[in-house]
């Protein structure tokens, strides 16, 4: 196991910038998992630390060691790819041999460290079968056997559940979850799920067009976004975001014009000057409630109705055309074309200025709060 640290790391692709001078630390046995939609330059940070991209500016050290100039093999890192890549005329128990045998490793170590690998991913009576004989969740556990044999500093992974189906994607989930517990080790993850890094990471990095927007807990990025890029991105369904005016600013409260007319009074330190300007605000779906009294309430027409049996997602068209989320019960009776109103408590707000920053929540109820 290993520390991580990128220092100002960026990366040119001739005249293209792609990685605008990222700073990150990874501790010793941290999950961190890189976010951020295509094109972000999540999978090109992760190529870097992997050595299989050149750096353009700024150091890498894994360990205290700057290894900038260090080949894939010398890093002490171990990579498990979204393709699996594994050979398909070798048994599993070749596969996950094939690079400690290269590596000249004695025999015997290698059978120790392979059936060791296969029994904490439960592969032990899967040694003798071909990847065309496994399901896709099976070859996964395989490519992870391969990484986990090497005993590596780091462990690597690139979208590694991109091609599973829905329910193999959550079984392997829980299964990289639990790898993590039994080894203690440092692990790099990317994925554009930000399901996968809610429920696995110690820490989210948020990246946005090769820039770094948040780095932190889950629950802080889900509780205190300080973009709105992050406050969209984290969360499922989505935030809702909607235009309002500030009317009133006294200190420690914002008073705020919401689409239909009604007026919020919302915890955030607001600059006297913003005063009569749009800003935007954003609750999260889970946080309204139907039909009952809060300090944040809108009115709008259901277009769309949506059962999961445990919940309803109501899709509410507000008077300024802009779209609110709500997840009411499971049992709701609501239908297409009736207008309802959804309230929430002034915690549960968030406001966010013309240049997407958020302004600063003064107070925040406990269930609004990060718990790391």
């Amino acid at each position: 196991m290993a520390d991580l640290k990128l220092d100002q790391i960026r990366k040119s692709y001739g005249a293209v910038d792609v990685l605008h001078g990222i700073d990150l630390d990874v501790e010793d046995g941290e999950f961190v998992v890189f976010v951020g939609p295509s094109g972000c330059g999540k999978s090109t940070l992760l190529r870097i630390i992997a050595g299989l991209e050149d750096i353009t500016g700024g150091d890498l050290m894994i360990d205290g060691d700057v290894v900038n100039a260090k080949s894939p093999r010398d890093r002490g890192i171990a990579m498990v790819f979204q393709s699996y890549a594994l050979y398909p005329h070798m048994t599993v128990y070749k596969n996950m041999a094939f690079g400690l045998k290269l590596a000249n490793h004695d025999k015997g170590a290698i059978d120790q460290r392979v059936r060791e690998a296969a029994r904490i991913l439960q592969l032990d009576q899967l040694l003798d079968r071909r990847p065309s004989e496994l399901s896709g969740g099976q070859r996964q556990r395989v490519a992870i056997g391969r990484a986990i044999v090497r005993q590596p500093k780091v462990f690597l992974f690139d979208e590694p559940l991109s091609n599973l189906d829905a329910a193999l994607r959550v079984q392997t989930r829980l299964e990289i979850a639990k790898l993590h517990q039994k080894l203690k080790s440092t692990i790099v993850y990317v994925t554009h799920d930000q399901v996968e890094a809610m429920t696995l990471a110690d820490k989210i990095v948020v990246l946005n067009a090769g820039n770094v927007e948040q780095v932190g807990s889950p629950m802080q990025l889900y509780h205190h976004p300080q973009t709105r890029f992050v406050a969209g991105f984290i969360g499922s369904p989505a935030m809702n975001f909607t235009t309002v005016r500030i009317d009133a600013v006294e200190p420690g409260k914002v008073t705020v014009t919401v689409p239909g007319g009604a007026k919020a009074i919302l915890p955030f330190d607001v600059p006297a000057g913003d005063i009569g300007k749009d800003v935007e605000m954003g609750i999260r779906p889970e946080h309204l409630s139907l039909g009952e009294t809060g300090a944040v309430s809108v009115t709008g027409e259901v277009d769309v109705v949506e059962k999961l049996g445990d919940s309803t997602y109501l899709y509410l068209k507000l008077p300024n055309e802009d779209r609110f989320t709500v997840r009411g019960p499971g049992h709701s009776r609501v239908k297409l074309g009736e207008t309802i109103s959804a309230a929430a408590q002034a915690g549960a707000a968030h406001l966010f200025d013309i240049n997407g920053k958020a302004y600063a929540k003064l107070e925040c109820p406990a269930e609004f709060s990060a718990d790391d």
